[in-house]
């Protein structure tokens, strides 16, 4: 039996992928938005959030996003770099969330660690 439970670092950790993966489907996009036949590309949060814990958050980008890891979406002719950005800029957000709860869930950790071994 282990003193740590990993069971609370898979959350952060699964985010902290997807993120990942969509940070690289929205540069592909911006990358090959002059390339004939590219299709645009997009990560789909919530089938790989949905193992544990649910939130809103979820709903919502499964509602946005669609289903599959990455998913292509839509023709060449709808791509735009403005909209893509700000798909970034809101995966930052993305990003910042997971960190700080994986932050977070550490420290708890440690805490816990540490208590027990004064105790």
């Amino acid at each position: 039996m282990s003193l740590v439970p990993l069971k609370l670092l898979n959350q952060p950790k699964k985010i902290l992928a997807l993120v990942s993966q969509r940070q690289e489907a929205l540069s592909d996009n911006i990358a090959n938005m002059h390339t004939t036949g590219y299709k645009r590309k997009d990560v789909n949060f919530s089938q790989y959030l949905n193992s544990g814990i649910s939130s809103n958050i979820e709903a919502k980008l499964t509602q946005k996003y669609g289903p599959g890891p990455i998913t292509n979406t839509s023709s060449i002719e709808n791509i735009s770099t403005e909209d893509e950005l700000a798909l970034m800029q809101q995966n930052y957000l993305y990003y910042s969330v997971a960190v700080r709860n994986l932050s977070s869930t550490i420290t708890e950790i440690k805490t816990a660690l540490n208590v027990s071994q004064n105790g």
